[in-house]
């Protein structure tokens, strides 16, 4: 059949681009590879006999912008957290520091407790007040054509602080800000998300990481949606169908020609004026070679590097920290031996071949937030969810025996998760109808297996800047390809990453504009 529009890959990006085409009155096709739609945005029941919907891989919301609820009248309600951050201190966990949005007083009060004076908190106010007003600036222009690198630092306004940003390693910046290690740690982790780097390289890919953590939705906050991924996924999803667009799951596309925009796969095919990729750039160059034509990306290192986490607990654990609520200190991001020292030995060991003796992660316990993912019995006892996301995991550790390896680094990560605590957290999972602990792990081979990321990244590929860096992208959508009629319409496209759709929404624009 002919299509205006097929989009191979319906993540929350490839569903954005069919609502925008499909209410513009396009006839939109979007084949997806699984069951269903939502890609890696999905709430799933993932211990059996637990009613618990849990977001099994992406988890918080920050970089979607509020244009796109209203566009597509998308039914989705995302819940400012009150607390920032609670990281207890490596090594003495009796003592950490807790950032409390909601409480300038109790935030200066424990950097003063931690870092035995005020210069620390003093240079953290400066550093997130200036990135405060880049991120004001930057985001809106995420959903508008690229400008060049020198427009937007005229738009930034703050010339100093755009250069620290995009030409100075992390580890530089952060030294600025306080020489305390641990708020260091705290500031450089927001660089490494999906990101395997140093925080001294050159290479500056921390750099990129960060900003994209700093400008998100304007605030650089991380929201919750109301209902879990699946809910923003099953939003979209519901608008696409209802502006006509057509959904086909459980499709595995095998070939894709650009020459006639023919997409194949096993037992059927489709044509269409253009070709949208929702999946990852390195998907789209096999299946662009299955019909001889050239890649449309060339980019060689695609490695992703995390450990995903998810647990259902019977209770919150104990701190050794006993000035601190495990309610507070849980509401917003847990940081577990993530010091800017650790964070760099974990790099090096991982660079060298070894999985890191003390991983550095991180937590977020999303129904401290919204109880609405658990069933009413549940939502009743003291039960909790988390989800722990591991650092430096590159996906080379665990390409030889995924198994294995992932068994080790589990353990090796619920180690430095109990150096914190005051009991051990395997203490206080809920366990699921067969009487086994609720804990499922997946590493960056199970992320590739699972939702085609290749090599586990999370980002499709390496995030690049959100602006031009040729004169050739200048007022281009940052989707386009070598072929008039391909666009990548995902986590590939520049200002890709997280959950946004961003790429979505300028592959739609990209299309309309002709």
């Amino acid at each position: 059949m002919r299509y205006d529009d097929v989009i191979i890959g319906g993540g929350h990006n490839g569903l954005t681009a069919a609502a925008y085409l499909a209410r513009a009155g396009r006839r939109v096709l979007l084949l997806e590879r699984s069951a269903d739609v939502g890609g890696a945005a999905v709430s799933t029941r993932a211990f059996e006999g637990v009613d618990a919907l849990l977001s099994r891989y992406s988890y918080l919301v920050s970089l979607l912008p509020r244009q796109l609820l209203t566009d597509l009248d998308l039914d989705l309600r995302l819940v400012r957290r009150r607390y920032s951050s609670y990281t207890p201190l490596p090594g003495s966990p009796e003592r950490g520091l807790l950032v409390d949005h909601g409480d300038e007083t109790v935030t200066a009060e424990s950097f003063r407790r931690l870092t035995g004076g005020d210069e620390a908190y003093a240079g953290w106010r400066d550093f997130y007040g200036r990135t405060g007003a880049v991120a004001q600036r930057v985001f809106p222009t995420v959903l508008e054509p690229l400008r060049s690198r020198e427009a937007m630092r005229d738009l930034v306004g703050d010339a100093a602080l755009f250069d620290a940003l995009t030409t100075r390693p992390v580890g530089e910046l952060t030294s600025e800000v306080t020489t305390d290690d641990t708020v260091r740690g705290i500031i450089a982790t927001d660089a490494l998300i999906g990101t395997f780097a140093s925080l001294s390289g050159s290479d500056l890919r921390a750099n990129v990481c960060l900003l994209y953590h700093l400008i998100g939705g304007g605030t650089g906050d991380w929201d919750v949606p109301v209902g879990g991924m699946g809910a923003l996924t099953g939003s979209l999803a519901a608008a696409a169908s209802a502006a006509g667009a057509t959904i086909q799951t459980a499709v595995e596309v095998t070939s894709v020609d650009p020459s006639a925009g023919e997409v194949r796969w096993s037992g059927g095919h489709a044509s269409g004026a253009n070709v949208l990729f929702g999946c990852a750039p390195e998907v789209a160059n096999r299946l662009l070679s299955a019909a001889d034509a050239d890649p449309i990306d060339t980019e060689p290192d695609v490695e992703g590097a995390q450990l995903k986490v998810n647990m259902l607990l019977s209770r919150l654990p104990r701190l050794r920290d006993e000035s601190v609520d495990p309610r507070a200190a849980f509401a917003g991001t847990f940081h577990v031996n993530e010091g800017h020292d650790q964070l760099e030995q974990a790099y090096a060991a991982a660079q060298a071949g070894r999985l890191p003796d003390l991983p550095p992660c991180e937590i977020y316990c999303h129904t401290l937030s919204d109880r609405s993912i658990l069933g009413p019995e549940l939502a009743a006892s003291e039960a909790q969810t988390l989800t722990l996301f591991g650092l430096h995991f590159p996906a080379r550790l665990f390409r030889a025996d995924n198994e294995t390896a992932t068994k080790q680094a589990l353990a090796a990560t619920l180690r430095s998760l109990d150096s914190v605590l005051a009991e051990p957290i395997e203490s206080v999972l809920a366990l699921d109808a067969f009487g086994q602990p609720c804990i499922e792990v997946k590493s960056p081979v199970d992320l590739e297996t699972a939702v085609g990321l290749p090599g586990g990244n999370i980002f499709h590929r390496p995030l690049q800047w959100p602006w031009a860096e040729t004169a050739a992208e200048v007022g281009t959508w940052g989707v386009e390809t070598r072929y008039d009629n391909v666009l990548v319409a995902g986590a590939g496209a520049r200002r890709g990453g997280g959950v946004s759709g961003i790429p979505g929404h300028n592959a739609a624009r990209a299309v309309l504009e002709r």
